[in-house]
């Protein structure tokens, strides 16, 4: 398997949406990490492109992340919420899509690569058979027992773990309203969950920036993690720069449906304190709904009305080249594993 591969267990988490770049992919490849492609919100062309950009600056596996399309949000669900947006707010076609996700799938049978990983849902066996079937792992983001499930029926390879704490998108199969009042699982208890419900390897994601919390996720079950905001930063990435100059300030973060209609971390703001309460499960439309005013604020240096998308612990995310901050990662995990067995179990 890959993470078999790996000279360090980091994977770069598929931020879609700009930080993406097939600059930080290969940085996070050639230290011997595995990087990932966000896919999300592209074209198959556009993928295609990225995927080729990044071929061309290293030999070193990688992955595609695609998102899994929901179902059709009915338009009254939406209309309320619209309106209150539209009063202040220029807003875009709350339209549906599939986030090209045939063709996506056609695109990584033809064009293959290591990884292709999934959010928001899982493939049907069938398109996971697929990829087997030209040589690519399939691996599945869940944050819970009964998703792991799934997945693994489906035939998923690899879980990737996402605790509460995780920045951006909750990768939940469904996003239900209902299921607001249950607290989400926060990343150590779901590692020790699925250690115990599954054979498969996980990937720990939610709320990691330092070695000593990687060492954590080992120690719970883990067989490596998946980093997203610590690497927001890098000069590699496409962070834009509203969202670096506030990640480094201590802002609380928060759940919110409100800049895109689907359950998100980010760095709270007034817009998410406007409109979280009143904002519908309504994705991908309510995404392109508000897509003008976030184009907007960001262009206006506005951190009120964009959406910064950010894990619990982004205070902690240094401005680093990606590659010297997994050597980092890796050396700081080491030292705290050795220091947490020769000075707390020692007499064991």
């Amino acid at each position: 398997m890959i993470l078999d591969q790996l000279d360090v267990p980091i994977v770069l988490a598929p931020m879609a949406g700009g930080p993406s770049t097939a600059e930080l992919t290969v940085a996070v490849a050639e230290a011997g990490g595995l990087g990932q492609l966000a896919a999300g919100y592209l074209s198959a062309t556009d993928t295609a492109a990225r995927i080729a950009a990044t071929r061309a600056l290293t030999d070193k596996p990688f992955g595609v992340n695609l998102f899994v399309p929901g179902p059709r949000t009915p338009t009254a669900e939406l209309t309320d919420y619209l309106a209150e947006l539209g009063a202040d707010h220029e807003l875009g076609d709350a339209k549906f899509d599939t986030d090209d996700w045939a063709a996506k799938i056609d695109l990584l049978v033809a064009d293959p690569v290591a990884v292709v990983s999934f959010t928001f849902g899982c493939p049907t066996a069938e398109e996971i058979a697929r990829l087997h079937a030209v040589g690519s792992e399939a691996w599945v983001t869940v944050t819970s027992a009964v998703e792991a499930a799934i997945a693994v029926d489906a035939g998923a390879d690899v879980l990737i773990a996402q605790g509460a704490e995780a920045g951006g998108h909750r990768g939940s199969f469904a996003d239900r309203p209902a299921d607001d009042a249950t607290d989400p699982l926060t990343l150590l208890a779901l590692t020790q969950i699925l250690t115990a419900a599954t054979n498969r390897p996980l990937v720990a994601a939610g709320g990691i920036a330092t070695g000593a919390g990687i060492a954590a996720a080992l120690a719970a079950g883990a067989a490596a993690v998946q980093l997203g905001t610590v690497f927001l930063r890098c000069p590699e990435a496409g962070t834009n720069q509203v969202h670096r100059a506030a990640l480094t300030e201590d802002t609380p973060t928060m759940l919110t449906r409100a800049f895109t209609g689907r359950r998100a971390r980010g760095l709270r703001n007034r817009f998410i304190d406007e409109h979280t309460a009143t904002a519908p499960a309504g994705y991908p439309e309510i995404h392109y709904a508000t897509a003008p005013l976030r184009a907007a604020a960001r262009a206006a240096g506005n951190p009120d009305e964009v959406n910064m998308w950010a894990g619990q612990t982004h205070t902690l995310a240094p401005e680093l080249p990606a590659r010297d901050l997994v050597r980092t990662l890796a050396v700081d995990t080491k030292t705290a594993l050795e220091s947490a067995l020769s000075r707390r179990i020692q007499h064991c």
